[in-house]
């Protein structure tokens, strides 16, 4: 996989928006919200080019019965994929486009985290710029190692999730 980071492009917020209302459709009726989340969700956020897309389901255990209708669209099934109580989607292959993240409406500690961190970032714009650059270094020196890539983040990562977490906390109190 090659590691690109690209510059913010506002078409992300219409892909996702394409694409989530094409999820909704092969899952109707099972999804309880869709969010767009991870960098690209960001305004100004340097990013690779890959659409994170979160629906909230009543219960997990039913995504697993539209693995085909999901693979009729271009996705790849991958079950939980490292994370307990997620399912996981990927389409592109090696050279993803979206991935989906499905969660049961009861795991409120990953729903929000994802939410939370997407929030604190497009508030607080020194954050943006400053995660931007290290993701622009990082796959400068990780071109072809995504291990490598994400591992460069990981400190960067768990300190803004850390910090979007108390924010989101403060927030909603």
């Amino acid at each position: 996989m090659n590691i690109v980071v690209k510059e913010y492009d506002a078409n992300w917020v219409h892909q996702f928006q394409k694409e989530a209302r094409l999820i909704r459709k092969v899952l109707e009726g099972e999804i309880l919200e869709i969010y767009h989340i991870g960098s690209t969700a960001v305004p100004g956020l340097k990013a690779k080019p890959i659409i994170d897309i979160m629906p909230v389901v009543n219960k997990i255990e039913n995504v697993d019965g539209f693995n085909s209708k999901m693979i009729d669209i271009g996705y790849e099934p991958l079950g939980e994929f490292g994370m307990a109580g997620r399912r996981y989607f990927r389409k592109g292959g090696e050279n993803r486009t979206h991935q989906v993240h499905f969660f049961q409406v009861d795991h409120v500690y990953e729903i929000e985290r994802h939410i939370a961190v997407r929030d604190y970032l497009k508030s607080h714009l020194k954050d943006v710029q400053e995660y931007g650059e290290l993701k622009v270094h990082l796959a400068k020196r990780f071109p072809k190692d995504i291990e490598g890539y994400s591992v460069g983040k990981d400190a960067f990562v768990k300190d803004l999730e850390r910090r979007a977490l108390l924010w989101w906390q403060e927030r909603i109190q």
